[in-house]
């Protein structure tokens, strides 16, 4: 498979995530549990691709504003604000800097399914934390990073309970990788594992409280996809808040 950007799969990757139902029976339902009410949240969708979770938001009453570097993405996600106007604004960007938008700018931030394809993560939180309010929160979604390794793979199990179990390993070798599933997103624009800890850490130190964590099983459909999710979570989904202290600092760090 030829090595791609997003920008590159736009149309695809639409296609894709409106016919897999893990984004929106397990992913959707898991996020919106996480972010709560948000009538009246000043929001930004960081990394929000053809804003499918950005629209979401919008039509639950919040103020969106959708960053991506993709403008293929971005213009499949203003064709969708045509029809259906829902005051979302779309600004071509890069998450790990965000320089088009301003300090404290935004009650909350989601970021989903994009940490794993950004190089520099904790440049990435740096930039949340300062287009954040004082004690605003982020929700981000990610692949489970101890399960979906870059090797981890399906195996068959002799109990009857339980026939299927994950081949975990390559754990500790934090990389860019692409998946050999000709049918993912991950053989065209690859994605960069890293450690649990690495994420936690990173968060930590961009002045992140965790409050919740979400690792959440399979729908029924999403099971019959992939039997092996009703062992073993294919998600991770954090919610964290920024503290009013180190939000003090943002002017001084942008």
């Amino acid at each position: 498979m030829v090595q791609a950007s997003y920008n590159d799969i736009a149309q695809w990757y639409d296609q894709f995530l409106r016919e897999r139902p893990i984004y929106t029976e397990v992913i959707l339902p898991s996020l919106l549990a996480l972010v709560g009410e948000v009538d009246g949240e000043v929001i930004c969708d960081l990394a929000c691709g053809q804003g499918w979770v950005a629209r979401e938001l919008a039509r639950r009453g919040a103020q969106v504003t959708g960053l991506d570097l993709a403008p293929n993405l971005l213009a499949l996600a203003q064709r969708y604000e045509e029809q259906e106007p829902l005051g979302i604004e779309y600004i071509q960007g890069d998450a790990q800097r965000a320089e088009e938008l301003s300090d404290n700018q935004f009650t909350g931030c989601i970021c989903v399914m994009a940490l794993i394809n950004i190089p520099d993560l904790q440049a990435t939180f740096q930039s949340i934390r300062r287009i954040l309010k004082p004690g605003g929160w982020l929700v981000f979604a990610i692949p489970h990073p101890c399960f979906e390794t870059p090797h981890a793979q399906w195996t068959s199990l002799s109990d009857p309970e339980h026939p299927l179990g994950r081949i975990v390993t390559g754990y500790f070798d934090e990389r860019q990788w692409f998946s050999s599933n000709p049918d993912g997103v991950r053989s065209r624009v690859g994605d960069y594992h890293r450690m649990l800890s690495t994420y936690l850490n990173q968060l930590a130190t961009a002045g992140f409280t965790l409050e919740r964590v979400l690792e959440p099983g399979p729908s029924t459909r999403q099971a019959e996809r992939v039997p092996g999710n009703r062992e073993v979570p294919t998600l991770l989904l954090i919610r964290a808040h920024l503290s009013d202290s180190l939000q003090a600092e943002n002017v001084s760090c942008g």
